[in-house]
Protein backbone atom coordinates (compact mmCIF):
# COMPACT_ATOMS: atom_id res chain seq x y z
CA UNK A 1 0.00 0.00 0.00
CA UNK A 2 3.03 2.18 1.05
CA UNK A 3 4.40 1.68 -2.69
CA UNK A 4 1.07 1.99 -4.16
CA UNK A 5 0.85 6.05 -2.72
CA UNK A 6 4.63 6.66 -3.43
CA UNK A 7 3.77 5.78 -7.14
CA UNK A 8 0.61 7.64 -7.13
CA UNK A 9 2.34 10.61 -5.44
CA UNK A 10 5.13 10.50 -8.07
CA UNK A 11 2.83 10.61 -10.80
CA UNK A 12 0.67 13.23 -9.69
CA UNK A 13 3.55 15.49 -9.02
CA UNK A 14 4.94 14.38 -12.81
CA UNK A 15 1.96 15.14 -14.37
CA UNK A 16 1.39 18.07 -12.40
CA UNK A 17 5.11 19.83 -13.75
CA UNK A 18 4.92 18.32 -16.86
CA UNK A 19 1.39 19.86 -18.03
CA UNK A 20 2.90 22.76 -16.82
CA UNK A 21 6.07 22.91 -18.81
CA UNK A 22 4.12 21.97 -21.33
CA UNK A 23 1.36 24.17 -21.40
CA UNK A 24 3.13 27.03 -20.90
CA UNK A 25 5.74 25.80 -23.26
CA UNK A 26 2.83 25.99 -25.82
CA UNK A 27 1.29 29.27 -24.70
CA UNK A 28 4.58 30.88 -25.81
CA UNK A 29 5.14 28.84 -28.66
CA UNK A 30 1.61 29.87 -29.56
CA UNK A 31 2.26 33.29 -29.25
CA UNK A 32 5.23 33.34 -31.39
CA UNK A 33 3.55 31.12 -34.20
CA UNK A 34 0.92 34.15 -34.39
CA UNK A 35 3.44 37.01 -34.56
CA UNK A 36 5.65 35.05 -37.54
CA UNK A 37 2.90 33.87 -39.05
CA UNK A 38 1.72 37.25 -39.58
CA UNK A 39 5.17 38.43 -40.40
CA UNK A 40 6.22 35.91 -42.93
CA UNK A 41 4.73 34.04 -46.16
CA UNK A 42 3.43 30.66 -45.80
CA UNK A 43 6.15 29.64 -48.72
CA UNK A 44 8.98 31.04 -46.25
CA UNK A 45 7.70 27.92 -43.22
CA UNK A 46 7.24 25.59 -46.51
CA UNK A 47 11.26 25.96 -47.18
CA UNK A 48 11.90 25.52 -42.90
CA UNK A 49 9.65 22.58 -43.09
CA UNK A 50 11.66 20.93 -46.15
CA UNK A 51 14.60 20.84 -43.38
CA UNK A 52 12.55 19.91 -40.63
CA UNK A 53 11.16 16.67 -42.24
CA UNK A 54 14.61 15.44 -42.81
CA UNK A 55 16.11 16.26 -39.51
CA UNK A 56 12.97 15.07 -37.66
CA UNK A 57 13.25 12.26 -39.16
CA UNK A 58 17.47 11.63 -38.09
CA UNK A 59 16.60 13.12 -34.94
CA UNK A 60 14.34 9.12 -34.01
CA UNK A 61 17.72 7.89 -33.70
CA UNK A 62 18.51 9.95 -31.08
CA UNK A 63 15.38 10.61 -29.44
CA UNK A 64 13.97 6.70 -29.46
CA UNK A 65 14.99 3.31 -28.77
CA UNK A 66 17.86 3.70 -26.13
CA UNK A 67 16.34 6.27 -24.06
CA UNK A 68 13.41 4.18 -23.67
CA UNK A 69 15.38 1.39 -22.50
CA UNK A 70 16.98 3.73 -20.40
CA UNK A 71 13.49 4.29 -18.90
CA UNK A 72 12.03 1.17 -18.83
CA UNK A 73 15.16 -1.16 -17.69
CA UNK A 74 14.48 -1.79 -13.61
CA UNK A 75 17.40 -0.74 -11.95
CA UNK A 76 19.93 1.45 -14.65
CA UNK A 77 23.20 2.62 -13.16
CA UNK A 78 26.35 5.06 -14.02
CA UNK A 79 27.70 2.52 -16.32
CA UNK A 80 23.89 2.16 -18.41
CA UNK A 81 23.39 5.93 -18.49
CA UNK A 82 27.36 6.67 -19.66
CA UNK A 83 26.98 4.40 -22.01
CA UNK A 84 24.16 5.27 -24.19
CA UNK A 85 25.57 8.79 -23.78
CA UNK A 86 29.02 8.08 -25.17
CA UNK A 87 27.39 6.17 -27.79
CA UNK A 88 24.75 8.60 -29.01
CA UNK A 89 27.47 11.60 -28.71
CA UNK A 90 29.31 9.57 -31.48
CA UNK A 91 26.33 8.76 -33.62
CA UNK A 92 25.47 12.21 -33.37
CA UNK A 93 28.35 13.38 -35.13
CA UNK A 94 28.15 10.91 -37.61
CA UNK A 95 24.29 11.68 -38.18
CA UNK A 96 25.71 15.58 -39.31
CA UNK A 97 28.16 14.82 -41.00
CA UNK A 98 26.31 12.89 -43.38
CA UNK A 99 23.80 15.50 -43.64
CA UNK A 100 26.33 18.33 -43.75
CA UNK A 101 27.48 15.72 -47.03
CA UNK A 102 24.31 15.06 -48.77
CA UNK A 103 22.66 18.70 -48.33
CA UNK A 104 23.47 19.81 -51.92
CA UNK A 105 21.82 16.12 -53.11
CA UNK A 106 18.81 16.89 -50.72
CA UNK A 107 18.64 20.42 -52.00
CA UNK A 108 18.20 19.08 -55.60
CA UNK A 109 15.93 16.77 -54.71
CA UNK A 110 13.56 19.68 -53.03
CA UNK A 111 13.88 20.96 -55.89
CA UNK A 112 15.72 23.97 -53.82
CA UNK A 113 19.17 24.83 -54.64
CA UNK A 114 18.91 27.55 -51.63
CA UNK A 115 18.53 24.81 -49.13
CA UNK A 116 21.59 23.39 -49.31
CA UNK A 117 23.28 25.91 -45.83
CA UNK A 118 19.28 26.41 -44.09
CA UNK A 119 19.95 22.63 -43.79
CA UNK A 120 23.50 22.19 -42.59
CA UNK A 121 22.98 25.04 -39.39
CA UNK A 122 19.52 23.90 -39.14
CA UNK A 123 21.24 20.18 -38.99
CA UNK A 124 23.45 20.97 -35.95
CA UNK A 125 20.44 20.23 -33.78
CA UNK A 126 21.08 16.68 -34.43
CA UNK A 127 24.59 17.15 -32.57
CA UNK A 128 22.67 19.66 -29.41
CA UNK A 129 20.10 16.65 -29.27
CA UNK A 130 22.80 13.90 -28.41
CA UNK A 131 23.81 16.01 -25.49
CA UNK A 132 20.47 16.20 -24.07
CA UNK A 133 18.97 13.07 -24.85
CA UNK A 134 20.36 10.90 -21.87
CA UNK A 135 19.70 13.89 -19.18
CA UNK A 136 15.94 14.14 -20.56
CA UNK A 137 15.86 10.27 -19.80
CA UNK A 138 17.70 10.93 -16.80
CA UNK A 139 15.07 13.30 -15.44
CA UNK A 140 12.26 10.99 -16.91
CA UNK A 141 13.38 7.46 -15.06
CA UNK A 142 13.78 9.35 -11.62
CA UNK A 143 10.24 11.10 -12.61
CA UNK A 144 11.97 14.86 -11.88
CA UNK A 145 9.53 16.88 -13.88
CA UNK A 146 10.20 19.89 -12.59
CA UNK A 147 13.32 19.88 -13.93
CA UNK A 148 12.21 20.49 -17.47
CA UNK A 149 9.82 23.10 -16.96
CA UNK A 150 12.38 25.52 -16.36
CA UNK A 151 14.78 24.15 -19.48
CA UNK A 152 11.84 23.97 -21.94
CA UNK A 153 10.09 27.57 -20.89
CA UNK A 154 13.75 29.29 -20.86
CA UNK A 155 14.31 27.80 -23.98
CA UNK A 156 10.80 28.77 -25.80
CA UNK A 157 10.76 32.08 -24.62
CA UNK A 158 14.41 33.06 -25.58
CA UNK A 159 13.99 31.47 -29.27
CA UNK A 160 10.85 33.21 -29.46
CA UNK A 161 11.92 36.55 -28.40
CA UNK A 162 15.23 36.03 -30.94
CA UNK A 163 12.68 34.38 -33.99
CA UNK A 164 10.49 37.65 -33.97
CA UNK A 165 13.40 40.33 -33.65
CA UNK A 166 15.50 38.36 -36.72
CA UNK A 167 11.77 37.97 -38.65
CA UNK A 168 11.03 42.22 -38.04
CA UNK A 169 14.42 43.04 -39.15
CA UNK A 170 13.80 40.85 -42.63
CA UNK A 171 15.85 38.16 -42.69
CA UNK A 172 13.35 35.81 -43.20
CA UNK A 173 13.59 31.74 -43.47
CA UNK A 174 16.88 32.94 -41.10
CA UNK A 175 14.22 33.85 -38.32
CA UNK A 176 12.88 30.39 -38.24
CA UNK A 177 16.26 28.77 -38.27
CA UNK A 178 17.80 30.48 -35.47
CA UNK A 179 14.91 30.09 -33.64
CA UNK A 180 14.36 26.44 -34.05
CA UNK A 181 17.96 25.73 -33.38
CA UNK A 182 18.33 28.17 -30.01
CA UNK A 183 15.42 27.02 -28.46
CA UNK A 184 17.17 23.77 -28.68
CA UNK A 185 20.61 24.85 -27.97
CA UNK A 186 19.27 27.00 -24.53
CA UNK A 187 17.02 24.07 -23.65
CA UNK A 188 20.02 21.84 -23.39
CA UNK A 189 22.22 24.07 -21.59
CA UNK A 190 19.47 24.70 -18.72
CA UNK A 191 19.16 20.99 -18.38
CA UNK A 192 22.56 20.27 -17.90
CA UNK A 193 22.56 23.07 -15.38
CA UNK A 194 19.88 21.76 -13.08
CA UNK A 195 20.39 18.31 -13.15
CA UNK A 196 23.19 16.75 -10.89
CA UNK A 197 24.05 13.35 -13.39
CA UNK A 198 27.16 13.71 -15.44
CA UNK A 199 28.42 10.57 -17.69
CA UNK A 200 31.05 8.48 -15.91
CA UNK A 201 34.43 7.83 -17.30
CA UNK A 202 33.27 4.39 -17.81
CA UNK A 203 31.77 2.11 -21.00
CA UNK A 204 30.21 -0.87 -21.11
CA UNK A 205 29.42 -2.77 -24.84
CA UNK A 206 27.82 -5.49 -22.84
CA UNK A 207 25.16 -2.94 -20.80
CA UNK A 208 25.17 -1.25 -24.53
CA UNK A 209 23.81 -4.60 -26.11
CA UNK A 210 21.74 -5.33 -23.74
CA UNK A 211 19.90 -1.84 -24.28
CA UNK A 212 19.41 -2.13 -28.14
CA UNK A 213 18.35 -5.91 -27.54
CA UNK A 214 15.14 -3.60 -26.16
CA UNK A 215 15.58 -0.35 -27.97
CA UNK A 216 16.37 -1.33 -31.53
CA UNK A 217 12.72 -2.30 -31.80
CA UNK A 218 11.30 0.84 -31.00
CA UNK A 219 13.87 2.80 -32.85
CA UNK A 220 13.06 0.99 -36.03
CA UNK A 221 8.81 1.35 -34.61
CA UNK A 222 9.37 5.05 -34.86
CA UNK A 223 11.40 5.25 -37.98
CA UNK A 224 8.14 4.31 -39.77
CA UNK A 225 6.45 5.90 -37.75
CA UNK A 226 8.02 9.29 -38.51
CA UNK A 227 8.72 8.63 -41.93
CA UNK A 228 5.31 7.97 -42.61
CA UNK A 229 4.08 10.86 -41.21
CA UNK A 230 6.88 13.06 -42.65
CA UNK A 231 6.33 11.74 -46.38
CA UNK A 232 2.73 13.39 -46.32
CA UNK A 233 4.93 17.31 -46.59
CA UNK A 234 7.34 15.64 -48.48
CA UNK A 235 4.86 14.84 -50.98
CA UNK A 236 2.54 18.17 -50.82
CA UNK A 237 6.19 19.91 -51.02
CA UNK A 238 7.10 18.70 -54.42
CA UNK A 239 3.90 18.26 -56.25
CA UNK A 240 2.26 21.41 -54.58
CA UNK A 241 4.98 23.88 -53.65
CA UNK A 242 6.13 25.93 -50.16
CA UNK A 243 2.42 27.51 -49.70
CA UNK A 244 0.53 24.52 -49.71
CA UNK A 245 2.88 22.34 -47.73
CA UNK A 246 3.05 25.48 -45.15
CA UNK A 247 -0.89 24.76 -44.89
CA UNK A 248 -0.47 21.10 -44.50
CA UNK A 249 2.06 21.60 -41.87
CA UNK A 250 0.18 23.96 -39.70
CA UNK A 251 -3.03 22.58 -40.21
CA UNK A 252 -1.18 19.53 -38.23
CA UNK A 253 0.45 21.97 -35.89
CA UNK A 254 -2.30 24.19 -34.40
CA UNK A 255 -4.43 21.33 -33.31
CA UNK A 256 -0.96 19.64 -32.12
CA UNK A 257 0.24 22.70 -29.77
CA UNK A 258 -3.28 21.51 -27.87
CA UNK A 259 -2.75 17.97 -27.45
CA UNK A 260 1.18 17.96 -26.75
CA UNK A 261 0.26 19.63 -24.02
CA UNK A 262 -1.85 16.59 -22.46
CA UNK A 263 -0.06 13.95 -24.72
CA UNK A 264 3.66 14.28 -23.97
CA UNK A 265 3.02 14.54 -20.26
CA UNK A 266 1.06 11.32 -20.71
CA UNK A 267 3.93 9.48 -22.68
CA UNK A 268 6.59 11.10 -20.43
CA UNK A 269 5.01 10.11 -17.06
CA UNK A 270 3.06 6.92 -17.81
CA UNK A 271 6.07 4.63 -19.19
CA UNK A 272 7.95 5.05 -15.82
CA UNK A 273 5.21 5.20 -14.10
CA UNK A 274 3.87 1.81 -15.47
CA UNK A 275 7.14 0.21 -15.64
CA UNK A 276 7.79 0.28 -12.19
CA UNK A 277 4.30 -1.81 -11.96
CA UNK A 278 4.88 -3.98 -14.71
CA UNK A 279 4.17 -7.28 -12.49
CA UNK A 280 1.17 -5.96 -11.19
CA UNK A 281 -1.52 -6.54 -14.03
CA UNK A 282 -4.18 -5.01 -11.95
CA UNK A 283 -2.71 -1.98 -11.61
CA UNK A 284 -0.92 -2.11 -14.68
CA UNK A 285 -4.35 -2.15 -16.06
CA UNK A 286 -6.10 0.57 -13.85
CA UNK A 287 -3.53 2.91 -14.67
CA UNK A 288 -3.57 2.74 -18.48
CA UNK A 289 -7.78 2.73 -18.03
CA UNK A 290 -7.43 6.01 -15.87
CA UNK A 291 -4.82 7.73 -18.02
CA UNK A 292 -7.41 6.90 -20.99
CA UNK A 293 -10.03 8.46 -19.31
CA UNK A 294 -8.29 11.03 -18.02
CA UNK A 295 -6.80 12.29 -21.34
CA UNK A 296 -9.75 11.72 -23.37
CA UNK A 297 -11.70 13.42 -20.93
CA UNK A 298 -9.08 16.96 -21.38
CA UNK A 299 -8.14 16.85 -25.06
CA UNK A 300 -11.49 15.66 -26.80
CA UNK A 301 -13.59 18.69 -25.89
CA UNK A 302 -10.32 21.35 -26.46
CA UNK A 303 -9.61 19.64 -30.22
CA UNK A 304 -13.79 19.71 -30.67
CA UNK A 305 -14.15 23.07 -29.95
CA UNK A 306 -10.95 23.98 -31.83
CA UNK A 307 -12.39 22.65 -35.24
CA UNK A 308 -15.63 24.21 -34.46
CA UNK A 309 -14.26 27.80 -34.04
CA UNK A 310 -11.26 27.32 -36.45
CA UNK A 311 -12.27 29.60 -39.40
CA UNK A 312 -12.98 33.29 -37.20
CA UNK A 313 -9.77 31.63 -35.10
CA UNK A 314 -7.50 31.25 -37.88
CA UNK A 315 -8.79 35.10 -39.41
CA UNK A 316 -8.44 36.76 -36.73
CA UNK A 317 -5.34 35.43 -35.28
CA UNK A 318 -2.52 35.01 -38.23
CA UNK A 319 -5.17 37.14 -41.23
CA UNK A 320 -6.62 35.78 -44.46
CA UNK A 321 -3.82 34.56 -46.28
CA UNK A 322 -4.08 31.32 -43.50
CA UNK A 323 -7.72 30.78 -43.90
CA UNK A 324 -6.26 27.22 -46.44
CA UNK A 325 -4.95 25.70 -43.31
CA UNK A 326 -8.64 24.94 -41.59
CA UNK A 327 -9.23 21.97 -43.93
CA UNK A 328 -6.04 20.47 -42.73
CA UNK A 329 -6.64 22.12 -39.42
CA UNK A 330 -10.13 20.34 -38.82
CA UNK A 331 -8.97 16.74 -39.90
CA UNK A 332 -5.92 16.82 -37.64
CA UNK A 333 -8.37 17.92 -35.02
CA UNK A 334 -10.09 14.59 -35.08
CA UNK A 335 -6.67 12.84 -35.87
CA UNK A 336 -5.47 14.05 -32.35
CA UNK A 337 -8.67 13.86 -30.15
CA UNK A 338 -8.19 10.14 -29.60
CA UNK A 339 -4.13 10.06 -29.55
CA UNK A 340 -4.50 9.12 -25.37
CA UNK A 341 -5.37 5.73 -26.18
CA UNK A 342 -2.62 5.39 -28.56
CA UNK A 343 -0.46 6.57 -26.13
CA UNK A 344 -1.62 4.50 -23.10
CA UNK A 345 -2.11 1.19 -24.81
CA UNK A 346 1.71 1.72 -26.53
CA UNK A 347 3.10 2.43 -22.90
CA UNK A 348 1.32 -0.27 -21.92
CA UNK A 349 3.12 -2.76 -24.07
CA UNK A 350 5.84 -1.12 -23.78
CA UNK A 351 6.01 -0.99 -20.19
CA UNK A 352 5.90 -4.70 -20.02
CA UNK A 353 9.06 -5.12 -22.44
CA UNK A 354 7.15 -5.95 -25.55
CA UNK A 355 8.85 -3.83 -28.04
CA UNK A 356 8.74 -7.13 -30.34
CA UNK A 357 4.99 -6.41 -30.21
CA UNK A 358 5.50 -2.59 -30.55
CA UNK A 359 7.46 -3.28 -33.39
CA UNK A 360 5.17 -5.74 -35.18
CA UNK A 361 2.22 -3.12 -34.66
CA UNK A 362 3.79 -0.59 -36.39
CA UNK A 363 4.26 -2.50 -39.44
CA UNK A 364 1.11 -3.31 -40.08
CA UNK A 365 -0.28 -0.02 -39.04
CA UNK A 366 1.84 1.77 -41.68
CA UNK A 367 1.50 -1.26 -44.36
CA UNK A 368 -2.39 -0.32 -44.15
CA UNK A 369 -1.78 3.16 -44.36
CA UNK A 370 0.87 2.93 -47.07
CA UNK A 371 -1.79 1.65 -48.75
CA UNK A 372 -4.55 4.05 -48.55
CA UNK A 373 -1.73 6.90 -49.16
CA UNK A 374 -1.14 5.07 -52.78
CA UNK A 375 -4.84 5.53 -53.17
CA UNK A 376 -4.89 9.24 -52.38
CA UNK A 377 -1.76 10.76 -53.41
CA UNK A 378 -2.88 11.32 -57.39
CA UNK A 379 -6.27 13.14 -55.63
CA UNK A 380 -4.07 16.12 -53.75
CA UNK A 381 -3.57 17.27 -50.04
CA UNK A 382 -6.72 17.05 -48.93
CA UNK A 383 -7.39 13.77 -49.76
CA UNK A 384 -4.12 12.59 -48.42
CA UNK A 385 -5.40 14.19 -45.49
CA UNK A 386 -8.55 12.12 -45.18
CA UNK A 387 -6.72 9.54 -45.69
CA UNK A 388 -4.41 9.88 -43.01
CA UNK A 389 -7.62 10.18 -40.79
CA UNK A 390 -9.21 7.14 -42.08
CA UNK A 391 -5.92 4.65 -41.20
CA UNK A 392 -5.01 6.60 -37.99
CA UNK A 393 -9.19 5.76 -37.08
CA UNK A 394 -8.49 2.41 -37.80
CA UNK A 395 -4.57 2.60 -35.87
CA UNK A 396 -6.93 2.68 -32.40
CA UNK A 397 -7.98 -0.87 -33.06
CA UNK A 398 -4.60 -2.03 -33.83
CA UNK A 399 -2.91 -0.18 -30.95
CA UNK A 400 -5.67 -1.73 -28.37
CA UNK A 401 -5.69 -5.47 -29.76
CA UNK A 402 -2.58 -6.50 -27.73
CA UNK A 403 -3.67 -5.35 -24.15
CA UNK A 404 -7.13 -7.54 -24.41
CA UNK A 405 -4.60 -10.16 -23.71
CA UNK A 406 -1.64 -8.69 -22.21
CA UNK A 407 -4.13 -6.64 -19.29
CA UNK A 408 -7.63 -7.66 -20.15
CA UNK A 409 -8.58 -4.31 -21.52
CA UNK A 410 -10.14 -4.92 -24.63
CA UNK A 411 -10.80 -1.93 -27.35
CA UNK A 412 -14.43 -2.67 -26.97
CA UNK A 413 -14.02 -1.59 -23.24
CA UNK A 414 -12.11 1.51 -24.08
CA UNK A 415 -14.57 2.64 -26.59
CA UNK A 416 -17.38 2.20 -23.63
CA UNK A 417 -14.94 4.01 -21.26
CA UNK A 418 -14.73 7.08 -23.54
CA UNK A 419 -18.28 7.34 -25.61
CA UNK A 420 -19.98 9.62 -22.77
CA UNK A 421 -16.67 12.08 -23.36
CA UNK A 422 -16.83 11.53 -27.42
CA UNK A 423 -20.52 12.14 -27.23
CA UNK A 424 -20.70 15.25 -24.98
CA UNK A 425 -17.45 16.85 -26.97
CA UNK A 426 -19.79 16.27 -30.27
CA UNK A 427 -23.01 18.30 -29.11
CA UNK A 428 -20.61 20.73 -27.72
CA UNK A 429 -18.63 21.47 -30.93
CA UNK A 430 -22.43 20.92 -33.16
CA UNK A 431 -23.60 24.01 -30.82
CA UNK A 432 -20.50 26.25 -31.08
CA UNK A 433 -20.07 25.88 -34.34
CA UNK A 434 -23.39 27.44 -35.08
CA UNK A 435 -22.11 30.64 -33.92
CA UNK A 436 -19.72 31.12 -36.63
CA UNK A 437 -22.25 31.75 -39.35
CA UNK A 438 -23.29 35.08 -37.05
CA UNK A 439 -22.70 38.72 -38.72
CA UNK A 440 -20.25 39.76 -35.63
CA UNK A 441 -16.71 40.42 -35.33
CA UNK A 442 -14.36 37.41 -35.35
CA UNK A 443 -13.22 38.36 -31.67
CA UNK A 444 -16.99 38.77 -29.89
CA UNK A 445 -18.00 35.34 -32.08
CA UNK A 446 -14.77 33.33 -30.34
CA UNK A 447 -16.11 35.07 -26.66
CA UNK A 448 -18.97 33.32 -27.11
CA UNK A 449 -18.24 30.37 -28.78
CA UNK A 450 -15.55 29.79 -26.14
CA UNK A 451 -17.92 31.10 -23.02
CA UNK A 452 -20.78 28.63 -24.34
CA UNK A 453 -18.73 25.59 -25.01
CA UNK A 454 -17.17 25.61 -21.57
CA UNK A 455 -20.33 26.18 -20.12
CA UNK A 456 -22.08 23.26 -22.16
CA UNK A 457 -19.09 20.52 -21.82
CA UNK A 458 -18.68 21.00 -18.01
CA UNK A 459 -22.54 21.24 -17.39
CA UNK A 460 -22.69 18.40 -19.34
CA UNK A 461 -20.08 16.78 -17.49
CA UNK A 462 -21.26 17.37 -14.41
CA UNK A 463 -25.14 16.43 -15.04
CA UNK A 464 -23.77 12.78 -16.83
CA UNK A 465 -21.93 12.27 -13.44
CA UNK A 466 -18.58 11.29 -15.42
CA UNK A 467 -16.18 10.06 -13.35
CA UNK A 468 -13.10 11.70 -15.21
CA UNK A 469 -14.95 14.68 -14.21
CA UNK A 470 -15.04 14.00 -10.89
CA UNK A 471 -11.58 12.31 -10.24
CA UNK A 472 -9.87 15.76 -11.96
CA UNK A 473 -12.11 17.59 -9.11
CA UNK A 474 -11.11 15.73 -6.94
CA UNK A 475 -7.63 15.40 -7.32
CA UNK A 476 -7.61 19.26 -7.87
CA UNK A 477 -9.23 19.86 -4.28
CA UNK A 478 -7.00 17.21 -2.66
CA UNK A 479 -3.79 18.78 -4.30
CA UNK A 480 -5.21 22.51 -2.90
CA UNK A 481 -5.80 21.81 0.63
CA UNK A 482 -2.23 19.60 0.79
CA UNK A 483 -0.65 22.82 -0.24
CA UNK A 484 -2.47 25.06 2.49
CA UNK A 485 -1.78 22.14 5.36
CA UNK A 486 1.43 22.54 4.22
Amino acid sequence: MERQDDTRRKVFSGLFWRFLERGGSQIVTLLVTIILQRLLEPAMYGTVSKVTVITAILLVFVDSGMANALIQKKDPDDLDFSSVFYFNIFFCLLLYLALFLLSPWLSAAFREPGLTPVLRVLGLTLIVAGLKNVQEAYVKKTMQFKRFFFATLGGTLFSGALGIVLALRGFGVWALVAQQLSNAAVNTAILWLTIPWRPKRMFSWRRLRGLLSYGWKLLVASLIDQGYQKIYLIITGILQGNAEMAFFEKGQNWPNLLMDSVNTTMDSVLLPALSAEQEQKERLRSMTRRAIQIGSFVIMPLLAGFAACATPLVRLLVTEKWLPTVPYLRIFCVIYAFYPMHLANLNAIKALGRSDMFLLLEIVKRGLELVILLCTVRHGAYVMALGLLGSELASQGINAWPNGRLIDYSYWKQLKDIAPILLLSLLMAACVYGLSFLALPDALILLIQIMLGVGIYAGGARLLKLDSFDYLIGTIRNLILKKKAG
